[in-house]
């Protein structure tokens, strides 16, 4: 398989938000809400920051007994052991424990540190990088990491587990999903290849997070990726001041209130954050802890404690205790010797409003960096491409107006009746002018006339081109295939579709393509043409 890449400028998809795109602008209303610019200067800034993380021992052993029983490759074992290196430091992206990874994006992330990890290594030959996928599985929202599209169909695991996804078993109704998965793959040339390691990974009483670092691990051990799961005893215990912090002052909403104020001036706030940003975590459950008064309620699980007795709580079981969106990158960057984070625009946004929760906390803030985006074209794609002829941009636009581009490229502009418009525009401000001096009362008039008949006119127009599509039904069919493959659900292919599909098509070969066409600190949407070897 061959594949090579054109890099489109995020400016010209149309997909993407006004705070991102000032964000990779460098825009001055942007600049107090975050620490270091992402290029290199800002990496050396961020490493010099991080020079005094204090719990290598403490991550290296807790990593060690993760990985405990798993076929661990050289290149993991060996960040483990780079990890107690002064010198060593973190490139990382996060996200739930989705069922099969989830939407393509969650693999372009992950993909993006080890690229990143890679570069920066390069750059400075005095330190490491190692590349980390830090696995959200404390996450309870099971209706958004359930359910995977390959190649447009849905699979849907229906459990009646509740509580942290990553603590959930793998079932029966599980397994049957990776049967009627099998179905759908095993006839593609790599699929039962595939099919094999879901169900290597994702055996029946396994947990899901367990799963999904075994699955993760087998597709990206071999270069390096470390995957840590922070839903962990040992370190919860290190995060315990912050806890406690926390539980006794509300320090973490008293730092986001006048942040979040003054970013909404000119952005949407992604997320606003709770008073207390901590839940109780018990066995099946994941529930909002409440202040209310001197008294901290779990009212989902009937619990109350007093400030005494929480704190013992705390003291006796952090692994009871789970930040939420506010304080999950705060946890992520005490617990990792981090200075990079990879995410996403939603990811970036709520990371934006955090400055002073870190500043609160005295814990170091990383360079944000946005994930890689790509657009994967097939062959059968880009043969429908060539015909119509367009550039690598107008893919973004609607459907609607490839065809009307098409058309009007077709036919010339001369079909349209612009300069016409234009004509009787004058025409009618002639027939204003004398109306006015007639009586000043008839102008309203002619203005309604003049937009009425600029009205009937655009609707003439779109006559026009909707006959002249049909002459050319056979293109429009090929715009629309091409959209509806491309773009489903309307959205990103990266936000809906999983990445089996092409695995399964194109086997672990794919993985390393979009590898080499993955950029570090360079920001350009990737459109990849996939080729299949001759």
């Amino acid at each position: 398989m061959q594949a090579h890449c054109t890099q489109i400028p995020y400016s010209h998809t149309g997909s993407f938000s006004k705070l991102v795109m000032d964000y990779l602008d460098g825009v001055e209303a942007l600049k107090p809400f975050y620490k270091y610019a992402p290029n290199l200067d800002g990496i050396q800034e961020a490493m010099k920051a991080r020079g005094n993380f204090a719990y290598r021992d403490d991550l290296v052993r807790v990593l060690h007994k993760q990985y405990d029983g798993l076929p661990v490759f050289e290149p993991v074992m060996r960040n483990l052991e780079l990890l107690l290196n002064k010198n060593t430091f973190t490139i990382t992206t996060a996200h739930q424990p989705n069922i099969f990874t989830g939407p393509l994006y969650v693999i372009y992330k992950i993909l993006h540190v080890i690229k990143l990890a890679s570069v920066l290594q390069e750059t400075f030959p005095g330190k490491n990088f190692i590349p980390v996928f830090y696995m959200g599985s404390e996450d309870a929202d099971l209706d958004e990491l359930n359910h995977i599209t390959v190649e447009g169909k849905s699979y849907q695991w229906m459990t009646a587990q509740t509580g942290a996804v990553g603590r959930m078993c793998i079932d029966e109704p599980f397994l049957q999903m990776m049967n009627d998965l099998q179905g759908q793959l095993g006839v593609l040339p790599f699929g039962n290849e595939l099919i094999n390691l879901f169900h290597k990974s994702y055996q029946k009483g396994n947990t899901i997070q367990q799963s999904t670092l075994h699955l993760i691990n087998e597709l990206f051990g071999k270069y390096g990726l470390v995957v840590l799961i922070p839903d962990n005893r040992d370190l919860k215990k290190i995060f315990e001041p912050t806890i406690l912090q926390e539980l006794e002052t509300q320090f973490s909403h008293h730092a986001l209130e006048p942040v979040k104020n003054e970013l909404g001036k000119n952005y949407k706030v992604q997320t606003a954050g709770r008073e207390l940003n901590l839940f109780y975590l018990l066995k099946d459950k994941r529930e909002r802890i409440e202040r209310v008064g001197e008294i901290f309620k779990v009212k989902a699980l009937g619990l109350e404690f007093s400030q005494k007795e929480i704190i013992e709580e705390v003291k006796n079981f952090p692994e009871r205790f789970s930040g939420n969106v506010i304080l999950r990158g705060p946890f992520q960057e005490t617990v990792l010797p981090n200075i990079v984070f990879i995410g996403g625009g939603g990811e970036l946004a709520y990371w934006l409003e955090l400055g002073k929760v870190f500043d609160a906390m005295k814990i170091s803030y990383p360079v944000l960096v946005l994930r890689n985006s790509f657009l994967i074209m097939e062959e059968r794609h880009q043969k429908v491409w060539k015909q119509i002829a367009f550039r690598a941009e107008d893919l973004f636009l609607s459907k609607e107006e490839l065809a009307k581009n098409y058309v009007i490229r077709l036919v010339g502009e001369h079909q349209l009746i612009d300069m016409e418009s234009g004509m009787i525009s004058q025409v009618y401000n002639k027939i204003l002018e004398k109306a006015k001096k007639a009586d000043e009362t008839l102008a309203g008039h002619v203005i309604a006339l003049k937009k009425k008949n600029e009205k009937l006119l655009r609707v003439l127009e779109k006559k026009m081109i909707r006959a002249e599509k049909r002459k050319h039904d056979d293109a429009i069919k090929k715009i629309e295939y091409l959209k509806s493959s491309l773009f489903p659900q309307n959205s990103l292919q990266e936000r809906v579709e999983n990445f089996s599909g092409f695995y399964a098509r194109y086997g672990s070969a794919w993985i390393e393509e979009i590898l080499q066409c993955s950029e570090g600190l360079k920001q350009s949407f990737t459109l990849v043409h996939q080729k299949k070897n001759q």
